[in-house]
């Protein structure tokens, strides 16, 4: 007879996630139970992660968070409420910055620090404490470099690029994912998307996606494809809805995971 494996371990909120692999075949366990089984063992994994969120009282999966949405938006993502609150100033920070520094100038360019500047003060997607320190690194010495990277990694999704604006952000005290996502989610919004760590991982967890638990503070790549990976999931959840590109996910991720009761409906 076979002894199961551990390949893999890790957790979700309170519960013990486990990988074991038997006679050729995979199986996910939650707190020593099995919860799926497979021949693939990423695949597994992650069916795993979406049984054991489920559990979370928070749990509420797209089903859940589809009508949370309509209740603030009923008329979905193409409706004149929706565009007038939630897409189209970040459309406008979107064609200043292709503007005042487009992608393929950005990425070998000097002296856009003020310009820069100006699209982080086009929105209010970062806090007050988080726009002071930006303002500190782009107008000292690490603008180029922070800027430079940023378009760099806009291109690549590297984590030599990632890394690189951690450089540029971390003496200013300001090495946050709101920051170094800011940038790539507006040049490109079909590829990146921006992450407002709490309201995210509050969406993570009412869908049971790996995510919230994935997610570390420190600019560390695999919290980034993990985000990539909630944001696909999302699309395919979403389809029918006709989500646009990422602009149109994190709409739907923040009113999911911040808006407050007693909006709803407000906004046909």
């Amino acid at each position: 007879m076979s002894i199961a494996e551990t390949v893999r371990t890790g957790s979700l909120g309170k519960r013990a996630l486990r990988l074991v692999k038997k006679d050729g075949q995979f199986f996910g366990l939650a707190d020593g139970k099995i919860c799926t089984e497979g021949d693939n063992a990423d695949d597994v994994w992650r069916r795993l992660h979406d049984e054991a969120g489920k559990s979370d009282p928070k749990y509420f999966g797209f089903t859940g968070a589809r009508s949370r949405f309509l209740k603030f938006f009923p008329n979905g993502f193409h409706s004149n409420g929706y565009t007038s609150q939630e897409r189209n100033y970040k459309l406008a920070a979107k064609a200043k910055l292709d503007e005042l520094a487009p992608l393929e100038q950005a990425v070998d360019g000097t002296g856009l620090g003020e310009a820069v500047l100006s699209v982080f003060r086009a929105t209010n997607m970062l806090s007050s404490f988080e726009m002071m320190r930006v303002q500190d690194v782009l107008r000292g010495s690490h603008a180029d470099d922070f800027i430079r990277s940023a378009a760099r990694f806009a291109l690549d999704g590297g984590k030599g690029n990632l890394f690189s604006m951690e450089q540029a952000l971390k003496p200013h005290d300001n090495a946050k994912w709101t920051v170094a996502t800011y940038l790539p989610y507006l040049w490109r919004p079909d590829t990146h998307m921006f992450l407002k760590p709490e309201a995210t991982k509050d969406f993570a967890t009412r869908v049971g996606h790996r995510f919230a638990s994935d997610y570390e503070a420190r600019l560390h790549l695999p919290v980034y494809e993990s985000l990539l990976a909630l944001v696909h999931k999302a699309t395919l959840e979403l389809a029918d809805m006709e989500p646009r590109d990422r602009i149109d996910i994190q709409s739907f991720v923040w009113v999911v995971g911040d808006y407050q009761d007693g909006r709803e409906g407000t906004y046909e």
